[in-house]
């Protein structure tokens, strides 16, 4: 049988729709271009990223200190812990120290913690020069450091000979922090003549260059041998590895804190200091 003829199939028809016409592209306002080339300003500018950068450091050392004493940090870079209530801080070096760069020390900062001054070991006993204190004595002021002298003393010796030894090696000058002596032991004498050889010590110092000296010594031995006597002479007190120095604040000038810091410019650790006041009132202490 021949094959059925197919119904030929209506098309559907279909209604074209009318071509869309392309959008002009938008034209920024002049205020909108001002505003865009003001924000690509911002993020350009190397203050912008200091910005983030300091905010991102604030926020990390937050992290990495949560739990430990907030006024007793750690700083990195002089690797120590370091109260953080006090503002103006310092050093004191000894021929242990060897050969010292000041201006690297100098330059060292760490947030807002830097040497502002440093007391140099000039003499001890009736014969003993530190080979190194004339270097630093005429370096560390070239390098912006304000610096005081100091005597290590042997109650042992006379007082008033071991003043007189200390003055023919150090010039005291306009400037310079007050004199310092360094009294840490006995010597096998009794505290009573230790006393009498520091207060000859002391009196004549004072009467030769019109400056009241500073006592060192650590706080056991101030406690054992001094407190109560001497005290109208200026304390610097070393008490080791502490968030606070337990001693009336009113008694003290000078805390030295830590015997283990690391300064740049330095090749071994060094003590390191905090000052009980502000720039202006280390200002006051210094010789006129």
């Amino acid at each position: 049988m021949p094959p059925e003829k197919r119904k030929p199939v209506a098309r559907k028809q279909t209604t074209r729709k009318p071509a869309l016409k392309k959008k002009k592209p938008a034209v920024l306002s002049k205020q909108m271009k001002m505003a865009l080339a003001g924000l690509l300003l911002i993020l350009l500018s190397p203050l912008y990223y200091g910005y983030v950068l300091s905010g991102f450091v604030a926020s990390w050392r937050w992290i990495k200190d949560w739990g430990q004493d907030p006024n007793y940090r750690t700083y990195k870079s002089f690797n120590i812990k370091i109260p953080k209530k006090y503002t103006v801080h310092g050093i004191d070096v000894s021929y242990y120290q060897g050969k010292i760069n000041w201006s690297k020390v100098k330059a060292m900062k760490e947030d807002e913690v830097k040497v502002s001054f440093a007391f140099i070991k000039a003499t001890e006993g009736i014969l003993q020069v530190d080979p190194y204190f004339q270097r630093n004595w005429r370096e560390a002021p070239k390098a912006g450091i304000v610096c005081g002298a100091y005597h290590f003393f042997r109650p042992k010796k006379s007082g008033r000979a071991q003043a007189k030894f200390f003055l023919q090696v150090v010039n005291i000058e306009k400037g310079d922090l007050p004199p310092v002596v360094d009294i840490e032991t006995l010597d096998g004498v009794s505290p009573l003549r230790m006393r009498l050889e520091l207060s000859d010590f002391l009196t004549y110092v004072e009467m030769k260059t019109g400056v009241r000296p500073i006592i060192y010594t650590g706080l056991k031995f101030y406690e054992d041998n001094l407190e109560g006597k001497l005290d109208e002479y200026p304390l610097w007190i070393a008490h080791y590895y502490q968030p606070k120095l337990k001693l009336d604040k009113s008694r003290w000038k000078f805390w030295q804190h830590s015997d283990k810091a690391k300064i740049n410019g330095i090749g071994h650790v060094v003590d390191f200091n905090a000052f009980n006041g502000d720039s202006t009132a280390l200002a006051n202490m210094l010789v006129r």
